[in-house]
């Protein structure tokens, strides 16, 4: 019987070099970090409510006051497979749950263009939840309160 360490390591040894390689070549690797902000835009002096979480991390309550914001950072995963949902709720209990960051693959990127120096900023108004668009400084309503 022959000796099948060597050859298995060296098999072990080239497949993570292609792995290594195909995700330099997607472009993850180092992985990129991304802040998601949350802002508070009401009027009145009301407190917003949010909640944010991922599969793997559930980032509990946070009140926020008038004009503050409450700030996450983290890293895409290797797969890109990394996604940030919130839950912003009024006093008056309007919500608000969706999305805030996600591995944008859609033609036109439209999270990716919004979120300039990989910062989505998410703001809670009397009306709904905006994001900042960066490209053209404005704020566009995705989200009414429900």
């Amino acid at each position: 019987m022959g000796d099948f360490r060597m050859p298995l390591r060296n098999m072990i040894v080239a497949t993570l070099a292609l792995v290594a390689f195909s995700t330099v070549a997607m472009g993850s690797w180092p992985m990129e970090t991304w802040t998601v902000q949350v802002v508070n835009g009401l009027g009145g002096g009301q407190t917003l409510l949010a909640h944010c979480k991922s599969k793997n991390d559930d980032l509990g309550d946070q009140n926020i006051a008038t004009g503050a914001l409450y700030s996450f950072t983290f890293k895409d995963n290797v797969w890109q497979t990394t996604e940030f949902w919130c839950t912003l709720t009024k006093p008056n209990n309007a919500h608000a749950s969706f999305d805030v960051y996600w591995y944008d693959t859609s033609k036109d990127q439209w999270l990716y263009t919004r979120c300039g120096d990989h910062t989505c900023v998410w703001i809670g108004k009397d009306d709904g939840v905006y994001i900042k668009n960066a490209s053209t400084n404005q704020d566009e309503l995705v989200h009414p309160w429900e």
